[in-house]
């Protein structure tokens, strides 16, 4: 365990900061689990809702550095390609 109070600071903060992300990535996974759904369910107005929702969400990720943007992309890609193929 860490002694010097810097140490114990940053261990503190990082702490803090795991559980938020993990937060953020469980909202993020249960969104596309919900537009998924609604996509395969044919219930393309609230899938559409959702979508929306959703892509707001992994653009918000993103930005603050909790996924990458490249993964922000594929997410968003893969959604809307999935969407498109269900209209």
């Amino acid at each position: 365990m860490a002694t010097h109070a810097s140490a114990l600071k940053a261990h503190r903060q990082s702490l803090k900061n795991r559980e938020h992300n993990r937060q953020f990535r469980a909202r993020l996974r249960n969104a596309l689990k919900g537009v998924r759904t609604a996509i395969d369910g044919n219930d393309l107005a609230g899938a559409k809702t959702a979508l929306k929702q959703t892509i707001s969400l992994i653009d918000k990720m993103a930005s603050k550095g909790i996924i990458h943007r490249n993964a922000a992309g594929r997410y968003k890609s893969r959604l809307t390609t999935r969407m498109a193929a269900r209209s």
